[in-house]
């Protein structure tokens, strides 16, 4: 489904990614594994086509046809969709409506359904404002919810690096689950070991390079055996 071909990205003098090659197949559940900042958000709002994200060089294939030049909204209308680490508010729009932004039919069993997914009952929520009233975590609780009912084809998900009490270990490997239930290939952007080995397959990243790739065991025993141990980490 996606191809990463020799990913580099620079921001000013700085390289973030380097000469990142990966390759994510359909249906599957793909951990991007790393520390504070190992490059693994830029990974993945560099796939998402943000505007300050344009590659240095490489490429990017999605469904064999190539992506590296299209904008977001164009990515997007193809199925490709990222959770941020930092949601975005719609001041002034009510949960149920943001929830059905992304719907191609709207229903509302699918909306209370998406909400009880991310621990939200719905009869609280449906009609709060997507606005400062709700805390960090329940913006991105609802930013979750709003993946469950695009159905993309490729969901790209965030997870906070800290400050922010999203969802419980269980919730998450069941929440992601649900997502490849319905169709949707993951990439769990994650620096949590345990979040991780929900995955097929997986790979390490760390200071803009591919460290580890393999099966999720091979990645996580390589990070949890090396990369912890070693001074930098202490």
């Amino acid at each position: 489904m996606l191809e990463i071909q020799d990913l580099t990205l620079e921001r000013g003098d700085r390289a973030i990614l380097q000469k990142i090659n990966l390759t994510i197949e359909d249906g599957e559940i793909y951990s991007v594994l790393g520390p504070n900042g190992a490059g693994k958000s830029s990974l993945a709002y560099t796939l998402m086509g943000c505007n300050d994200y344009k590659l240095s060089s490489g490429k990017v294939f999605f469904d064999g046809k190539d992506i590296t030049d299209l904008p977001i909204w164009q990515r997007a209308k193809m199925g490709i969709t990222l959770a941020w680490q930092e949601p975005a508010r719609f001041e002034g729009m009510l949960v149920k409506d943001y929830l059905q932004l992304g719907m191609k039919k709207k229903n509302s069993n699918e909306v209370e359904e998406a909400l009880q997914g991310v621990l939200l009952a719905p009869d609280l929520y449906l009609k709060r404002k997507v606005d400062k009233t709700l805390s960090g975590g329940e913006r991105k609780r609802i930013e979750l919810a709003a993946v469950f009912t695009m159905r993309p084809r490729l969901a790209i998900l965030d997870e906070p690096d800290s400050g922010v009490d999203i969802l419980a270990l269980d919730n998450v490997m069941e929440f992601v689950r649900s997502l490849k239930d319905r169709g949707t290939t993951v990439i769990l952007i994650t620096h949590n070991a345990e979040a991780a080995k929900i995955a097929e397959r997986a790979v390490l990243i760390d200071e803009g390079y591919v460290i580890k790739e393999g099966t999720v065991q091979e990645v996580v025993d390589y990070f949890e055996n090396r990369c912890l141990t070693c001074p930098k980490f202490k």
